[in-house]
């Protein structure tokens, strides 16, 4: 049993130290292999769980998004796997991002965007759905807006290929 099966269900995270918090607790437990894909609206706190999974795992930071340079590999500090932070929200299909030639293997993966396009790295993986508030005008918040800390719903679900 691992952290994450442990905490597989639905959260509401109310801070993004919360946030950080449970991705440092699932950090902790990701072993070479384990593949996270991250689906979420922009603002919705996939670069800060990322964040506190990062710290869990004990790699080198700092963790920031990877929107522009589409991967970032993060190595270990303390011999354990490296992290490889994805971002497929630029990327048209999942040819783009076998050509990125990622060590899922001998690397734990996270995705942000990565639904539809990801599920070729392993035979199972952990699917983590964040949500942010929405409604009238949600979708027109500024920058400093979307960081805000409010109440984000977190979902984990194990997945696997069909």
């Amino acid at each position: 049993m691992t952290a994450l099966d442990d905490l597989a269900g639905r959260h509401e995270i109310r801070t993004s130290e919360a946030m950080e918090e449970i991705g440092r607790r699932i950090g902790s437990d990701l072993v070479a292999g384990d593949v996270l894909i991250l689906t979420g609206p922009l603002g919705a706190g996939k670069t800060t769980f990322t964040r506190g999974l990062a710290e869990g795992l004990g790699v080198r930071g700092p963790v920031q998004s990877p929107t522009f340079v589409i991967a970032r590999t993060h190595p270990s500090l303390v011999g354990g796997a490296p992290l490889v932070h994805m971002d497929a929200y630029r990327l048209g299909s999942a040819a783009e991002l076998d050509d990125l030639d990622v060590d899922a293997p001998g690397s734990v993966v996270v995705i942000e965007w990565g639904r539809g396009m990801a599920e070729e790295l392993a035979d199972a993986w952990w699917d983590i759905e964040l949500e942010r508030p929405v409604g009238a005008g949600a979708d027109d918040l500024s920058p400093e807006e979307l960081d805000a800390d409010a109440p984000r719903m977190v979902t984990i679900t194990r997945a696997t290929a069909r």
